[in-house]
């Protein structure tokens, strides 16, 4: 499976799925949709929007990947996981099929999924992107609003080299007369997106040009005002994610309930704050920005490709502490060079490795490291190396772990 062995286990076809769904008779038509792509975003998007539905008491499935620490993260209706009965049942109920089909094991569990929230029966399904979008597994639905929340470098060997390359893939899940919200506006990216808009005869928001999040407070809560068109829409909310780059996603997320109030969705402001406040709880999210202890202060966050570690340095700039220990590890098809670049050369470091075949070897991890003047220990497994960091240091510290979401899976107790 590619969240373990990478590109041998991707396929870059949607036939498999369309097959498979046609085998259950077609369950991905049985249900509303969201369909979220991007970069960095879309799983923080997801788990709000889903939220956000709850709280307006929407029966709501959730699709998000990878999982962290079991297989049935990826599968959750109202923020519950999926049952592992189910999980068997469905295995069991098609093994004939599924030997016959050969799919990956990511067409499987989406395909899994699409029949889970069928005889759920929900209202509506967050969907989340694998990887990409025109190829991948999710986009054989025809959902009410599609969101790309921003483009940035990411799986290049498969989706492109450049933002505008990205973007096409990215914007394959736009569909013809449905809304088309982006998060971000680029100016790379426009050209793209105004023509796979126009193709598909179908309106283009972008979304952070319409609305503007004003930062309030960052410490303890996260509160924000929202303006839409210069206009104060939202006073004082708080953002149940602590992660400073969620301001980047808020507007994605508005304009997506905007769009499904127009479609007869009843989704009101007591809902919204509900949602945006109590997203941890009602969506079952780990792993973004989440604070693990106080003294030492802890975090950790599944940021892991460019932008994505340039946002999490950029947060804890913000922090006053003695001495900042960073617990990181890669996988092997990340640009871990260039990312290696935004870390503060000042932070004391504890190489690691999850224990995955695609992991980048920690002693790998350390001479690039050491080439753009980071200096730090090689501790393989991520749980010794979490435990060194704690020992090292002192309650004034601040400990960061991630580097990878598979790093973050590793974190004992999460």
């Amino acid at each position: 499976m590619y969240q373990r062995q990478g590109a041998s286990a991707f396929k870059a076809d949607l036939s498999n799925t369309i097959a498979f769904c046609k085998h259950l008779g077609n369950p991905e038509r049985k249900f509303r949709s969201v369909h979220i792509g991007g970069t960095n975003g879309k799983g923080s998007s997801s788990h709000f929007l889903s939220a956000i539905l709850q709280a307006a008491g929407y029966k709501t499935g959730l699709y998000t990947s990878p999982h962290l620490k079991r297989f049935t993260e990826r599968i959750k209706v109202d923020g519950k996981e999926v049952e592992q009965n189910f999980v068997v049942d469905f295995v069991a109920k098609n093994k004939a099929f599924i030997k016959e089909l050969q799919p990956s094991f990511f067409e499987m569990t989406v395909v899994m999924a699409f029949e889970y929230f069928a005889q759920q029966q929900v209202d509506i399904a967050i969907i989340e992107v694998g990887m990409g979008g025109r190829l991948d597994s999710t986009n054989v639905i025809n959902p009410e609003v599609s969101l790309v929340t921003n483009i940035s470098l990411d799986h290049q060997s498969f989706l492109g080299n450049t933002l505008a390359e990205i973007a096409g893939e990215k914007a394959g899940i736009v569909k013809r007369n449905v809304p088309f919200v982006v998060g971000t506006y680029q100016d790379e990216t426009v050209e793209v997106f105004e023509k796979s808009a126009s193709q598909n005869l179908t309106s283009l928001t972008y979304a952070d040009q319409k609305y503007k999040v004003e930062v309030i407070s960052q410490s303890p809560e996260f509160i924000v005002n929202l303006y839409k068109e210069e206009n104060l829409m939202l006073e004082r909310v708080e953002l149940g994610l602590k992660g400073k780059y969620q301001q980047k996603n808020l507007p994605g997320i508005i304009e997506v309930v905007e769009v499904l109030k127009e479609k007869g969705f009843e989704i009101k402001e007591t809902h919204l704050r509900k949602g945006l406040s109590e997203v941890v709880p009602l969506s079952g999210l780990k792993g973004r920005w989440q604070q693990l202890s106080n003294k030492p202060l802890i975090i950790c966050d599944m940021g892991h490709n460019e932008a994505g570690i340039k946002a999490i340095v950029d947060q804890l700039s913000g922090f006053t502490y003695d001495t900042l220990h960073f617990v990181v590890g890669f996988v092997n098809d990340k640009e871990v060079s260039q990312v290696l670049t935004h870390l503060p050369k000042s932070g004391k470091y504890y190489f690691c490795q999850p224990q995955i075949p695609r992991a980048m070897k920690a002693e790998e991890v350390k001479k690039l490291a050491n080439k753009v003047g980071l200096e730090g220990e090689v501790i393989s497994n991520v749980a010794e190396a979490i435990q060194r960091a704690k020992r090292e240091a002192s309650e004034n510290d601040l400990i960061f772990i991630g580097g990878s979401t598979f790093v973050v899976a590793e974190i004992p107790n999460l």
